[in-house]
């Protein structure tokens, strides 16, 4: 049958990214208490496209991922991108995984344990450049946690408006860096982490917590940052806390980021 996908093509335009995207599919994590975790992805794939063809071949993708099956982890993707590069003959491929990763967490008071799950992604690329390998590898976590406003605290005689925020941190490292160390990272400089089962009396010893915490989403991503910055393991960071406002019609948003 014709290959329409090699057919030539006279517009001169090189594509940076073709592929397959939100695909899902089982993956195997690194977790540091029980030594893996067994979770769901969403994957997408990429390779760059010389000008004069067509299009890539999407079933290649999932080929190259069958090829992995059952070791498709975080330390299977230099693997999977050496295969998408030789089986593509390209110049650069990406493999995105993100997936949810559950931790056990004991509430404050009365120590019931629950699953919490955390949106997490693995972010790589392999480049050929002149016969050399350029990789590239970012870890991803979002934590939800909850910020009560300073300044809301500061003017009213009663209480003080919380927000639900999500802490987004993103890191480049030149060694493991557990998905667990960034979530406990995040959770620890807010004005209080969010838990899956709480008691009545958690609720009360949260929600006193986070009334002796006050932040702003400012106040959180420098304090994230400043533990990332002391980290010899990172080599950049990126840090977002986006607040879903209680009483705004908007969110509060900061983000900061650094090559170290």
């Amino acid at each position: 049958m014709k290959d329409v996908q090699n057919s030539p093509d006279n517009r001169n335009i090189p594509i940076k990214k073709a592929g397959i995207k939100s695909l899902q599919y089982p993956i195997t994590v690194l977790d540091r208490q029980n030594k893996s975790q067994e979770t769901t992805a969403i994957v997408s794939m990429y390779v760059d496209l010389p000008h004069n063809f067509k299009g890539t071949h999407m079933s290649r993708f999932v080929e190259v991922l069958n090829k992995h099956h059952g070791r498709i982890s975080v330390e299977e993707t230099d693997s999977i991108l050496y295969t998408m590069l030789e089986r593509f003959d390209c110049e650069t491929a990406h493999f995105d995984i993100t997936f949810p990763y559950f931790i056990e967490k004991e509430a404050p008071s009365s120590k019931a344990r629950s699953l919490m799950n955390y949106n997490c992604s693995l972010l790589t690329s392999l480049e050929m450049k002149s016969g050399t390998e350029v990789f590239d590898r970012i870890i991803e976590v979002s934590v939800p946690v909850t910020m009560l406003c300073p300044c809301s605290k500061e003017i009213s005689d009663e209480g003080a408006h919380n927000q639900r925020s999500i802490v987004t941190v993103r890191v480049r490292s030149s060694e493991l860096v557990w998905l667990e160390e960034l979530i406990e990272i995040a959770e620890s400089e807010a004005s209080a982490p969010v838990f899956s089962l709480l008691k009545r009396e958690d609720e009360k010893a949260l929600t006193e917590a986070a009334y002796q915490n006050p932040l702003f989403a400012e106040d959180a991503v420098r304090a994230v940052a400043s533990r990332l910055k002391e980290d010899e393991r990172i080599i950049w960071y990126q840090v977002e806390s986006e607040n879903q406002e209680s009483i705004h019609n908007h969110n509060a948003y900061a983000m900061v980021e650094e090559t170290k």
